[in-house]
């Protein structure tokens, strides 16, 4: 089949199966209002979980940076594009997360696939929670490792497949909370099981850092853990974007020397760094938001009890509502949006087939009416 035909029977069978996507243009987004297409709607698909993309001391240091060095790094990391802001803010996230070293990547996505495609080899094998984010799997499959999934936050299925045999090393792979479930992961368990079998950890804690653990500090830290290998992400609660790669030293330097995804990058742009850095000393300061937030989790929990779509057992600012078939999603968001509430369906293949959702994203900066306005637009829908 000709890669037209082949095109034209993808995009047909999309749209056939209500997979279809659609960006949509936003003129402004305030973390709890959106505009797009001329409409505002109260917003509640925003991973900006502290409202940090709007503070002013964050939006000051972006501009402060972009005025000092320019708005581009104009290079690589091992040209000419790292510069002392770059190595500011590494140093400041290996202190605050207790690591040697912190090494920045310009994505969560470029994060994930560098560490995992620099690591498996092929004698070694990766074991993965089933509900890994699509990076991590992604990267992994595209490793000539060997790829086994464990049953979704079941420590015992993990164990099981470390106690068969492999010639190389293993790495077993999970997040602090899951983007779409948003539950969390049983770190610990999961880490002791690593380590009996002398494998090494690795866990995206992009959902949970800022927003969980004593100064914001995420997942591993609430939960006593620390991992080989800790990646952070900044589009979420940081507001901003980027990720981090945390670790000891001799590893920083291996990925330094053979990472392809930071060798043929450019670095960030430095003006970023310092908004990052803005974001950090807000997130370390940030008791009161994070308190906010958890008050919003238990609002909308509280008065989403009543409502026949099953709700998700998450503590965590996502909060998944189950509606089953990719066309009723879809119906379920355009009546909220019809009523001004803005709130994505999400279907296969990012969540099982059968478990199209809204995914909920509650924020810091969400007030109580936006909570149980969206609530009384889900309960009208529902009847």
């Amino acid at each position: 089949m000709a890669w037209s035909q082949r095109i034209e029977q993808a995009l047909r069978v999309q749209r056939d199966s209500a997979r279809w996507r659609q960006r949509r243009t936003v003129t402004d987004n305030r973390v709890r209002m959106l505009t797009l297409d001329g409409q505002r709607y109260r917003h509640f698909s925003s991973n900006d979980y502290l409202g940090l993309s709007q503070h002013p001391a964050v939006i000051a240091a972006w501009q402060q940076g972009a005025s000092s060095a320019g708005v581009g790094a104009g290079a690589s990391g091992h040209v000419t594009g790292y510069s002392r802001d770059h190595a500011e803010l590494e140093a400041a996230l290996a202190a605050w997360l207790g690591y040697s070293r912190a090494l920045l990547f310009i994505s969560g996505f470029a994060a994930n696939q560098a560490v995992i495609h620099l690591l498996a080899e092929k004698q070694d094998r990766i074991l993965a929670d089933k509900l890994a984010h699509a990076s991590l799997l992604d990267a992994a499959r595209h490793t000539p490792a060997m790829l086994r999934r464990f049953a979704h936050n079941q420590p015992q299925s993990l164990a099981r497949l470390l106690a068969a045999p492999c010639a190389g090393d293993s790495l077993v792979v999970t997040e602090g909370i899951f983007s779409m479930d948003g539950d969390s992961a049983p770190l610990q368990a999961v880490a002791h099981h690593t380590q009996q079998a002398g494998g090494w950890l690795l866990v995206d804690d992009a959902h949970g850092i800022g927003v969980t653990g004593e100064q914001g500090r995420g997942s591993c830290w609430q939960q006593q853990v620390k991992p080989d290998l800790l990646i952070i992400t900044f589009g979420k609660a940081f507001g901003v974007s980027g990720a981090a790669l945390l670790c000891d030293t001799p590893v920083a330097e291996y990925v330094l020397q053979f990472s392809r995804h930071l060798i043929y990058s450019t670095a960030m742009p430095p003006a970023q760094c310092t908004a990052l850095r803005a974001a950090l000393t807000q997130i370390q300061h940030g008791d009161a938001l994070r308190a906010r937030l958890q008050e919003n989790i238990a609002r909308f929990r509280a008065g989403a009890a009543g409502l026949p779509w099953p709700l998700m057992a998450s503590s965590s600012a996502i909060q998944p509502l189950v509606v089953g078939e990719n066309a009723a999603a879809l119906a379920l968001s355009a009546r909220l949006a019809q009523a001004g509430y803005w709130v994505s369906a999400i279907r296969p293949p990012t969540v099982p087939p059968g478990t199209a959702r809204l995914r909920i994203t509650l924020t810091a900066a969400h007030r109580p009416d936006d909570i149980d306005g969206l609530l009384e637009a889900l309960y009208d829908a529902a009847g």
